[in-house]
């Protein structure tokens, strides 16, 4: 008898512990989706915006080789990520991508989310001392980027893009937001731009770069002046 309530007790085991490594194992191919050695589309994905964001200098073949590992790896350290060199569920939405095991309502609330908090971040970084229209102002400028062919076409992208935004180089893009900047990224979202169109904005008291200052002006906002 006793050996036959061990024998049930093991099975009972032996089942609990397939079922919770069947999960863990879906959960993994879910959420860490592309790693070295990984082919497909979404590895194309992968390499065509970090070679859009100047991370990546190879082919867009699809296939996750040490080119493609030593990119992920830049991205993730430059945004502040675990440096694994996987495509995790948070490096793929800061690249913009969404698991297709999503689904697509989800996403685009993940999607929306993640926007407005990566906007919000990045108004407080680079320009939390200018006046509420400056603000709305800066993060206009990411969405016009976002639409303009020259830049990538998420937030995300042209937040990271290499280079592009000292808040990104200085680290401050990882501060908290406070309750204007998140207005001010929503007011933006929602389709105020005070910039009439513009791509570029920099300090004329303190800009050095000659080709900058070439630039068609929009309008001066604060401490700001926007350009096409």
């Amino acid at each position: 008898m006793k050996n036959k309530f061990r024998a049930g007790i093991l099975l009972f085991i032996t089942i609990i512990l397939f079922i919770t490594y069947n999960i863990l194992l879906r959960n993994q191919e879910a959420y860490a989706l592309s790693r070295y050695g990984s082919r497909g589309d979404e590895v194309k994905q992968i390499q065509t915006k970090l070679k859009n964001w100047g991370y990546y200098k190879g082919s867009v073949d699809g296939i996750y080789g040490s080119g493609t590992l030593a990119a992920v790896k830049s991205f993730q350290k430059k945004i502040g990520l675990t440096v694994d060199g996987i495509a995790g569920t948070k490096t793929l939405q800061a690249m913009g991508i969404f698991s297709s095991s999503s689904s697509s309502s989800s996403s685009g609330n993940t999607s929306n989310s993640s926007n407005l908090n990566l906007i919000s971040r990045f108004v407080y970084a680079e320009a939390r001392g200018e006046p509420y229209t400056g603000q709305v102002a800066v993060a206009a400028v990411i969405l016009n980027r976002v639409r303009n062919s020259k830049f990538p076409n998420t937030v995300s992208g042209v937040v990271y893009q290499s280079g592009a935004f000292t808040c990104v180089s200085d680290g401050q893009i990882n501060l908290s937001p406070d309750a204007t900047a998140k207005k001010a990224a929503q007011d933006a979202i929602n389709g105020w731009d005070p910039t009439y169109g513009a791509i570029y904005y920099f300090n004329p008291n303190t800009a050095t770069n000659a080709w900058i200052w070439s630039r068609p002006m929009t309008i001066t906002i604060g401490n700001h002046r926007f350009c096409k």
